[in-house]
């Protein structure tokens, strides 16, 4: 080749290797091979296309280019080849599905981001991703490939081993990890085949489809109670115990009261008082007080344990109390935030024992027009130790223990929430699922619990106290420096978001306005009390409340839009949230006329404890799923009457009256025709006769299996 020639050809080969980079760059999601790739170009000579053939080997050699399968190329996002244009990358967290594909769910877009299987890059559920947004195209989803996993959500994993000659895996439980993590027969660590363990991811290569790991701990054999819920909690990353140091540090802590610290406190023990949780609670963490005024007002105290007075800032307990952000309270134990000693003992407030506390306390008139507030650290002695359904039964018959004073809170308390629904606040209405279990564990009875008016009272004096405390530390006077605090706050969801769920209830039948916040509130409400008892209720209050944005800790104010609130944090629950000590210190610390240190970092705060909610909350959903799917384990057979509560391309989602366990009946179980989605009108639609079934349908089921290691529910339709 002349020399004239191969300067040609090193030209030509260097125009071609940018217009193949660009072509990629074009369409990221694209494989191509060589000749699709002229095709694309626009080449037809011969020579040329063996050009292009030469040049896609050598961008894999520069890895700008990856070859997914023989001859077929993609882009390597990973070597940064893309310009980095403002809004064509995102950073999210991934909500992984069984099937291997996933969606990232990030602020910073409206619509989650779809990432096909081939395209999550060895990111895992739960992982903080970086991604890159393919170009949009009309009526189809989000799209990207995930490009970056900035921060591993978990890296032990439960599942059950399985062992082979030469090696062994680990088949995760989870049914969001797409794949089984490969175990060496040297890092089994005792672990036999069938037995459930916990496993650590110690690498993951390149090429490797799965990732490696190591058995950290064996638990047993699955199905026990113990071993489950153990299960759970490595699975979601939740602490099985205190480390030494941090219970020799709660030991320490002296149970009596100096007569010292009494005399800096307002003192209330001969103020009638009283606590109003759950019968089963063990941590009372705030306490109700009542007295008539000789102005006729009323003075109502919300009192709430000073632990703050106990753990101190930057000491072992601060620490751990930090790292766990929030007590889980899963079906059959509380994993607390602080130890027992401190939870259940010193700063419970326990009927009949001097407790020292954080108080607001009000007066008000008979209209619950608040008069005078005053915050300060107290020292009480519960009269009475309620539960919800004694005070229920008292506001119902007008009788009992402190008769008087609860009905005139109840009184009080429905004033307020007039007030906040005046003021459009979300009419959320929900309910919980109970379980009795034996002595093993095992669920024998499922009990629904609804709000009750017994609940709303506690609610509504905690919902005042904490707006009263996050008022005097947000509001500035006329020139002074806005403090530096700590705010529970609630954004208005996004318009997108609204108009997406007002079109999902039209077709059911419901209107939504969503064109001001006051139409959408009072619509919302609307539908929300016209939804109760029916088959689309679950659905339809679960797609509400992933309409609104997430409540969430942030040192910046913007206000909670669920609740109607222009300032609100959380004081009322120190002992199970890290965020209500904070708010403690924080306002102590500006009634006292200081300020705090410099070194106190509210938004990191904020962000790590708006964390540690979100995965108490899953885990919580677990711990009750598994429960379920465990109390329908030895009904095999039995018919239950339910409501159609979803549809999916597999199958119908019936939800059990009574005990809101739901499973699948699938479509290949339905013997009478053939069936298939109708996703705009949400229902299954028989292709020979047309028969349909719909969300909120009656229909009766029989229980076909109790999958406790898959942790799914199957039924199918029983004859009627």
């Amino acid at each position: 080749m002349s020399k004239k020639s191969k300067k040609t050809y090193k030209a030509l080969s260097n125009v071609l290797k940018k217009e193949i980079t660009e072509v990629f760059i074009a369409s990221p999601q694209r494989q191509l091979n060589y000749k699709q790739l002229s095709k694309t170009l626009g080449i037809t000579d011969k020579r040329e296309k063996e050009l292009v053939r030469d040049l896609l080997l050598q961008l894999v050699k520069e890895n700008k280019l990856k070859e997914t399968s023989r001859g077929k190329y993609e882009l390597e996002l990973s070597s940064g080849v893309i310009p980095q244009i403002k809004d064509t990358y995102v950073t999210g967290i991934v909500d992984m599905k069984q099937s291997g594909k996933a969606y990232v769910i990030s602020d910073e877009v409206v619509d989650d981001i779809l990432i096909g299987s081939n395209n999550t890059n060895r990111a895992l559920h739960g992982d903080t991703v970086k991604v890159y947004l393919f170009p949009k195209r009309k009526r189809r989803k989000l799209e990207g490939q995930i490009i970056e996993v900035v921060k591993r959500a978990q890296s032990y994993f439960v599942g059950t081993v399985q062992v082979s000659k030469h090696y062994a895996f680990l088949i995760p439980d989870k049914q969001s990890m797409p794949v089984d993590i490969f175990i060496p027969k040297e890092a089994l660590n005792k672990a036999v085949n069938g037995i459930k363990a916990v496993a650590k991811i110690v690498e993951w290569p390149e090429r490797a489809k799965n990732p490696f790991g190591e058995i950290v701990k064996v638990l047993g054999k699955g199905g026990s109670n113990e071993v489950e819920i153990q299960s759970i909690m490595v699975d979601f990353g939740l602490p099985l115990f205190f480390d030494e140091n941090v219970e020799k540090a709660a030991e320490k802590i002296p149970e009596t009261i100096s007569k010292e610290e009494i005399s800096k406190r307002r003192d209330f023990r001969d103020t009638v008082c009283f606590t109003i949780d759950p019968p089963d609670a063990k941590d009372f963490d705030d306490a109700l007080s009542l007295k008539k005024l000789d102005n006729g007002h009323w003075e109502v105290g919300v009192h709430i344990a000073d632990v703050a007075h106990y753990v101190k800032p930057n000491t072992p307990l601060d620490k751990v109390a930090y790292e766990r952000g929030t007590s889980v309270y899963l079906v059959d134990r509380v994993i607390p935030m602080l130890p027992e000693k401190l939870s259940n003992k010193v700063c419970s407030l326990r009927p009949n024992e001097d407790k020292l506390c954080f108080s607001a306390v009000f007066e008000m008139d008979d209209e619950a027009k608040v008069y005078k507030t005053w915050f300060g650290k107290t020292i009480i002695c519960s009269d009475k130790r309620f539960d919800y359904d004694q005070v229920q039964d008292i506001i119902e018959k007008a009788e009992g223990p402190y008769a008087d004073s609860v009905l005139k809170l109840d009184k009080l308390a429905k004033k307020l929430r007039a007030q906040r629904f005046k003021k459009g606040a979300m009419a959320f209405e929900t309910t919980e699922v109970k379980f009795v279990l034996d002595d093993d564990g095992k669920p024998v009875q499922v009990l629904i619990k609804e709000s009750k008016d017994a609940h709303k009272l506690v609610e509504d004096f905690m919902l005042l106290a904490n707006r009263k405390v996050a008022e005097f530390a947000g509001k500035s006077a006329k020139g002074e420096k806005q403090k530096p605090f700590l705010y529970r706050v609630h954004d208005a969801p996004p318009q997108e978001k609204l108009n997406n769920f007002s079109e999902f209830v039209k077709k059911l039948g419901y209107d939504v306005r969503v064109k001001t916040r006051k139409s959408t509130i009072n619509s919302m409400n609307k539908i929300l009390k016209d939804v109760m008892g029916k088959g689309e209720e679950h659905l339809v209050n679960t797609l509400a409340i992933r309409t609104m944005s997430k409540a969430v800790y942030t040192h910046e104010n913007i206000g909670h839009y669920g609740l109607a609130f222009d300032y609100y944090t959380h004081f009322t629950s120190p002992i199970r949230r890290y965020p209500d000590l904070v708010v403690h210190r924080l306002l102590h610390t500006y009634l006292l006329g200081k300020q705090p240190d410099k070194g106190l970092q509210l938004e990191k705060i904020g962000r790590h404890t708006s964390d540690c909610e979100r995965i108490a909350v899953e885990a919580e959903r677990a711990s009750v799923k598994y429960k379920q799917i465990e109390y329908l384990a030895d009904k095999i057979g039995q018919t239950f009457n339910g409501l159609i509560s979803g549809v999916s391309k597999w199958g119908i989602y019936v939800e059990i009256e009574g005990n809101k366990c739901e499973g699948m009946i699938r479509y290949n179980d339905i013997d009478n025709d053939f069936y298939y989605l109708d996703e705009d009108n949400y229902c299954a639609v028989g292709q020979r006769y047309g028969h349909t079934y719909k969300l909120g349908d009656k229909i009766k089921i029989k229980v076909k299996k109790a999958d406790l290691i898959k942790k799914h529910l199957d039924f199918i339709l029983a004859d009627d």
